[in-house]
This record gives C-alpha cells, sequence and structure tokens, in this order.
C-alpha cells in the first residue's frame, strides 16, 4: 500500500495493483458453451511445470503458458484468442469489485477469530482463563452444542470480494491500477478485478 496527498491536504490509502497485460486464451459462445465469456491468462509460467492439457490449451490459442487463468462473463467489447487486455479498460473514477484469497493465519483462538473479550479479570481464582471462551453448551434440552457455534479454529485463507473500490489513478503504460484502500490477500498474491 501506499498514501497521495489530495489538493485540499487530506492523505488517501491506496492499493498498487498491476493489472495486465492478460492474453485471451479463450472465447466462449452461447452457442457453443452455453454462455458468453472470456478466459484471461496472467503471468508467464515456465513451460515444464505446466501440465499437458493446460500446454495444449495455449498452443491452440497462440500464446505463451501462465501461471493464472480467470473467466469473465459477458465481457464489455468482443475480442478474439492471442488479443492482449491491460489496464487501459478501466477509467479514473470507475468503480470495481475485488476479489482474491485473504492472508491464512492459522489456527487461532476466539479472541482474535471472533473479537471475544474473554473472562476478565484475573483475581478471584481465575488464572488461566482470560482468553477462554466460556461455557459453550445448553443444559439438558438439547445436550449437545448447537452447529455454528463461534469456537477456535481455523482462520483466514478464504475467497474474500471486497466491492466498489474506487480506481484512484490508472498507469497504462506499466498497467498499473492505484485502488482507494485495501484488497483482500498478501503482497504479490492474484486478485481478480471486475467492473
Amino acid at each position: 500500500m501506499t498514501s497521495v496527498h489530495t489538493p485540499d491536504g487530506k492523505i488517501v490509502a491506496l492499493t498498487v495493483v498491476e493489472a495486465g497485460p492478460c492474453v485471451v486464451t479463450q472465447v466462449k459462445t452461447k452457442e457453443k458453451e452455453g454462455y458468453n465469456a472470456v478466459q484471461l491468462a496472467f503471468d508467464d509460467q515456465k513451460e515444464n511445470r505446466v501440465s499437458a492439457p493446460l500446454k495444449g490449451h495455449f498452443q491452440k490459442a497462440g500464446v505463451a503458458p501462465k501461471k493464472k487463468l480467470a473467466e469473465f462473463r459477458d465481457f464489455s467489447k468482443p475480442l478474439n484468442p492471442g488479443d492482449v487486455v491491460d489496464a487501459s479498460i478501466f477509467e479514473e473514477g470507475d468503480f470495481v469489485d475485488v476479489s482474491g484469497v485473504s492472508k491464512g493465519k492459522g489456527f487461532q483462538g476466539v479472541v482474535k477469530r471472533h473479537g471475544f473479550a474473554g473472562v476478565g479479570m484475573r483475581t478471584h481464582g481465575q488464572h488461566d482463563r482470560q482468553r477462554a471462551p466460556g461455557s459453550v453448551g445448553a443444559s439438558s434440552f438439547p445436550s449437545r452444542v448447537l452447529r455454528g457455534m463461534r469456537m477456535a479454529g481455523k482462520m483466514g485463507n478464504k475467497n474474500v470480494k471486497v466491492i466498489n473500490i474506487k480506481v484512484y489513478k490508472v498507469i497504462p503504460e506499466k498497467n498499473i491500477l492505484l485502488l482507494k484502500g485495501a484488497v483482500p490477500g498478501p503482497k504479490g498474491g492474484y486478485l481478480i478485478i471486475t467492473k
């Protein structure tokens, strides 16, 4: 992330995203596949690290092997396999939806995972209850812990979609977008940006 100063002196937090160049590897049509879509590929990959079916898929489109494939339904302009889509399709002031995989945080307790406050004071005989969840089950009915109870467990590493992020600036010659605010995932992670 970075930040810029607006003309009136406010600081705006921005995320720098490389948005292309993406190569069209397949165009799906209503007649053949049952829906209209464009499949885009991003980030070069060594040929020996691509499976044989994917290698044939890329050769059919006439492009070098790529790491990431994504499909976009009802694309705004007609494209053919081998065409390049870059950051110039976005304009300053556009609102976009950004989806990616959030940072994995492993197995976490209830305080970090759900914002529990713990039991409270250390006094009155409580020496190890500060970050404990407290009681979880009901009494004789239903005699079990109900599904969906907030407990400790794996946190993060899930698909997250953040909607209505403003495109603050587009730098088309470097295929860079400056998005206002935060996006899911770590540095260097892959994102899918849709208008």
